[in-house]
C-alpha cells in the first residue's frame, strides 16, 4: 500500500461526498431565498434593463406641488381639474396610484349640510351650484380614459368591486394557484363607477422589504382582477378583456400542473411566473419622464409644450413625497416612488423583456449541485492541494459565470447558491479529510523514520510521502556495514556501564555522520551499524555520499580516540546493488529494513576488512555511475576475492589519503605492478615488489601489504592449483 492510499482512499472521498449531499439536502430544506435574492439584485445592478422609453408619463405629487397646492388630500375638484387637463391634452390613459376610500371631506356640500344642521338658512337665487367635489371628480373621470387603483387584502374580508374587463383563458383555469384575496380597501362607489378601469396596486414585499416581483393578476372567490399597470395598459389600448395563457394551451408546454404562462392585453403580452406574478426587471429610469403635478395648473408650461408631454402617453399619478409614505425599496434603490414601480412594469411589458424563473429551475440547480459534488469526489486527488484549490476556484467561477450568462443573455434566474455551496462544501470536506490523513501520515512517517533518517530527510518525506512505498520495492542501494574491531575482547574488559558508555560514545558520532550524508539507519546490532542510501528517498550520487560518510566516520573515530583515550578500531564494508526495501516484519511489529544479496555482500566485505587490516573496503560497484571520490583521497584496488556462496569474484578497493603518500605516482605505479605480478602467478616477483611497497605505504594500509606478504610466502612454497588471480575465502 502506498502512503497516498494510506492517507486518502477513495472511500474517504465518498464519505466526503455523502456528507456534502446531506448538507445540500439541509440547504434545500431551509432554502436559499435570502442569499439568492441578493445575488439577483446584484445582477440587476450590474446590468439593469435597457430603458424602452415607452410613452409613460409620471405626474408626481412631489414636495414642491404639496407646498404650492396645499397638504394632501387635495379637494377632488382640484383632481377633476387635473384629469381635465390631462384628458384635453390627449392622454392615452390616466391612472391613479392613489386610494379613494371615502367622501371628500373638503367638499362644499359637506360644509353646507353641516351649517343647515346647525339651523342656518342658506339659499341661492339662481339655483344651487354644483357643490359636491366627488361629483365633479366623477364627471371628469367619466370623460377621460381613467383608471382607479385600490388595495387588496388577503385577511380582511369585505365586498370587492366589480371588475371592468372580461377574462378569457387559453388552457386549464389556473385560478387555484393565483394570489387569492378576500377583501379590499373600499373605493367610493361614485368614483368606482365613473372610472373606465380598476386595478389593484398591491406589491409583494420580500423578507427584506424589497419589491422584486408583483402579482399582475389576482383572484377573489368570484372575480379575477388585473394589477394597476396591466389595467392601465388595457385602457390605453381601449381593449375590452385580458387573455390568460396557461400550461397546456396550444403552443404552451404542459407540465401537468396548472400554471400561468402569460397574460395578453391588446397588443402586448406579459410573461409571468406560474402564480401570475411578474419578476420586475428594473431599468431604474422609469422616473426619467416625470412632471410635477403643479406644472399642470400653474401655467409654467405653455399649451403646446404641455400637449407634447402628455399626448399619447400613459399617465400615472402618484407621489414621491416622503410625507405621503408611498416609497419602496427596489434592487436598484433604497428610496423609490411606488408610482415609478408601476411605470417600470408598463415599460417592461411594452419592451417585451422579462425575467423568468421556471418551476423546474430549483430542481435543475440542485441537480447541478449534485453533479458538482460527484465531480469533486472523482476529480480531487490525494495530496494535490494546490490543484484541488485551483479546480475548486475554476468551478466556482464557472458556477457564477453560468448563472450570470443565464441572466444576462437568457433572462433566466439561475440561482448559483446551491452550486456554489456544493462546490465549497465538497472541496472543504474532501480537503479536511486530506489534511487529517496527511497529518496522520506525517505522524506515521516521523514515528517510522525519525530514528533512521536525518531530520531534513524526515521533513522531505512528510512533504512528499508519495516517494515512499511501504509495501516493499526493489531499489538500487548503497549499503554500509560497520562494527568495532575486537569488540568481544573489549567487552570482556569493561563493566556493563562502561561498555554502554563506550558504545554510545562510538555510535553517536558515527550515526551523526551517516544522517548528515542522507543515509537511512536500518538497525544497530550491538557494536555494529547497518545503513543504506537511496531509500526511502532517492539520493542523487548515493555512492559518492557513502564514500564521503565513511571518510568522516574515520575522522570522527580518530577524534573520539584522542578525546577519550580509547583505542577503538572499526571496519566498514560498502557495496552497491539491488535490494528489497520496505516495511518488513510481522503484523504486530515491523520496521523499515532491507534484505537481499547486496546486503549480504556488504556484510561479507566488512568482515574481510579484518583480514586485510583496513578500516574501509568497498566493491567495484561503488566506482560506477559517476562516483566522485572524496576530496584529498584516491581509490586503491586491493584484491579480487571469492566469498563462500558466490561464484563471481568481488573487486575490492579502499581509499588512501593523498597527503600520506610521499610520491603518489610512484606508489600507484608500483602497486599496479604488484597486482599484475600477483594475478599473473609470478609470486616471487610479487614478493620482491611487496617488500618495496611496505616501505612506501602509509601506516593505515601497511597491514594490507603484510597480509599479502604472508600469503605470498605460502604461494611460493605451494602455488595454488588453477590460479586465476582471485583469492578464495573459505569461511564466512
Amino acid at each position: 500500500m502506498t502512503l497516498s492510499n494510506f492517507r486518502f482512499s477513495r472511500l474517504n472521498a465518498v464519505y466526503a461526498g455523502l456528507f456534502s449531499v446531506v448538507l445540500l439536502g439541509l440547504l434545500a430544506m431551509f432554502g436559499t431565498e435570502r442569499l439568492s435574492s441578493l445575488v439577483f439584485d446584484e445582477y440587476q445592478r450590474l446590468k439593469p434593463r435597457e430603458y424602452a422609453q415607452a410613452p409613460v408619463l409620471v405626474v408626481d405629487i412631489d414636495e414642491a406641488s404639496l407646498e404650492a397646492l396645499g397638504q394632501w388630500p387635495w379637494p377632488r375638484s382640484q383632481l377633476a381639474e387635473i384629469v381635465n387637463v390631462l384628458a384635453s391634452n390627449g392622454a392615452a390613459a390616466i391612472s391613479f396610484d392613489v386610494a379613494f376610500p371615502e367622501d371628500d371631506r373638503s367638499s362644499p356640500s359637506r360644509s353646507l349640510e353641516t351649517l343647515r344642521e346647525l339651523g342656518a338658512e342658506i339659499s341661492f337665487p339662481d339655483g344651487a351650484p354644483e357643490l359636491d367635489n366627488d361629483v365633479l371628480f366623477a364627471e371628469a373621470l367619466q370623460q377621460a380614459p381613467a383608471v382607479i387603483g385600490f388595495a387588496l387584502d388577503r385577511q380582511f374580508v369585505s365586498k370587492l368591486p366589480e371588475p371592468k374587463a372580461g377574462w378569457a383563458y387559453g388552457g386549464p383555469d389556473p385560478k387555484a394557484i393565483l394570489q387569492k384575496y378576500y377583501g379590499s380597501m373600499d373605493v367610493l362607489p361614485l368614483i368606482e363607477q365613473a372610472a373606465q378601469g380598476l386595478g389593484f396596486f398591491s406589491f409583494i414585499h420580500a423578507f427584506d422589504g424589497v419589491v422584486r416581483k408583483v402579482p399582475i393578476i389576482a383572484v377573489s372567490e368570484e372575480h379575477t382582477y388585473p394589477s394597476l399597470a396591466l389595467e392601465t395598459l388595457r385602457v390605453a389600448q381601449q381593449a375590452s378583456n385580458f387573455i390568460v395563457m396557461s400550461t397546456g394551451a396550444s403552443g404552451e408546454a404542459d407540465t401537468g400542473l396548472p400554471a400561468v404562462v402569460s397574460v395578453r392585453v391588446g397588443g402586448f403580452t406579459a410573461e409571468t411566473n406560474a402564480d401570475g406574478s411578474l419578476w420586475i426587471y428594473y431599468s431604474g429610469r422609469a422616473g426619467d419622464n416625470t412632471l410635477p403635478v403643479k406644472s399642470l395648473l400653474d401655467g409654467s408650461l405653455g399649451s403646446q409644450q404641455l400637449q407634447e408631454r402628455i399626448a399619447g402617453h400613459i399617465v400615472l399619478i402618484g407621489t414621491s413625497a416622503i410625507s405621503l409614505r408611498d416609497l419602496v425599496v427596489t434592487p436598484l434603490s433604497q428610496v423609490y416612488p411606488g408610482v415609478n414601480v408601476h411605470a417600470e412594469i408598463i415599460d417592461q411589458i411594452m419592451s417585451g423583456t422579462f425575467l423568468h424563473r421556471p418551476d423546474y429551475m430549483a430542481g435543475l440547480e440542485y441537480a447541478l449541485a449534485l453533479i458538482a459534488i460527484i465531480f469533486m469526489v472523482v476529480a480531487v486527488r490525494p495530496g494535490r492541494f494546490t490543484i484541488s484549490a485551483i479546480l475548486a476556484m475554476l468551478m466556482l467561477a464557472g458556477a457564477i459565470g453560468l448563472s450570470w450568462y443565464m441572466f444576462a443573455e437568457r433572462h433566466l434566474l439561475l440561482d448559483p447558491i446551491p452550486l456554489l455551496f456544493a462546490i465549497l462544501v465538497s472541496y472543504f470536506s474532501i480537503t479536511l479529510l486530506q489534511y487529517l490523513g496527511s497529518e496522520q501520515e506525517k505522524r506515521f512517517i516521523r514515528n517510522a523514520f525519525g530514528r533512521y533518517l536525518a531530520p531534513s530527510l524526515v521533513e522531505r518525506l512528510t512533504e512528499n510521502p508519495s516517494a515512499l512505498n511501504l509495501g516493499g520495492e526493489t531499489r538500487e542501494l548503497t549499503l554500509l556495514f560497520c562494527d568495532i574491531r575486537g569488540f568481544t575482547t573489549i567487552s570482556e574488559e569493561l563493566s556493563p556501564q562502561e561498555l554502554t558508555q563506550l558504545l554510545n560514545n562510538f555510535l553517536t558520532p558515527m550515526t551523526d555522520e551517516l544522517l548528515k550524508s542522507q543515509a537511512t539507519i536500518d538497525k544497530y546490532m550491538g557494536d555494529a551499524i547497518l545503513a543504506f542510501w537511496n531509500a526511502p528517498l532517492t539520493v542523487e550520487n548515493h555512492r559518492t555520499a557513502a564514500l564521503g560518510a565513511t571518510v568522516h566516520m574515520a575522522n570522527r573515530l580518530d577524534a573520539l580516540n584522542a578525546e577519550k583515550g580509547y583505542g577503538i578500531r572499526m571496519g566498514v564494508g560498502l557495496h552497491t546493488g539491488e535490494c528489497l526495501v520496505g516495511n518488513l516484519g510481522s503484523t504486530q511489529r515491523f520496521s523499515y529494513s532491507v534484505i537481499g544479496d547486496a546486503a549480504n555482500v556488504a556484510s561479507r566485505i566488512e568482515g574481510i576488512t579484518k583480514y586485510y587490516g583496513l578500516t574501509l573496503l568497498f566493491e567495484q560497484s561503488l566506482l560506477e555511475g559517476g562516483t566522485t571520490i572524496p576530496e584529498g583521497y584516491r581509490a586503491l584496488e586491493v584484491d579480487r576475492v571469492r566469498v563462500v556462496g558466490r561464484d563471481s569474484p568481488l573487486v575490492l578497493h579502499t581509499l588512501i589519503e593523498k597527503s600520506a603518500l610521499n610520491n603518489e605516482a610512484a606508489f600507484y605505479e608500483t602497486h599496479d605492478a604488484f597486482l599484475a605480478a600477483y594475478r599473473g602467478g609470478r609470486f616471487e616477483e610479487a614478493q620482491e615488489i611487496i617488500s618495496r611497497l611496505t616501505g612506501m605505504a602509509p601506516d593505515r594500509i601497511r597491514p594490507m601489504y603484510e597480509t599479502f606478504a604472508n600469503r605470498l610466502s605460502g604461494f611460493v612454497a605451494s602455488p595454488p592449483p588453477g590460479w586465476d588471480g582471485v583469492f578464495d575465502f573459505t569461511e564466512k
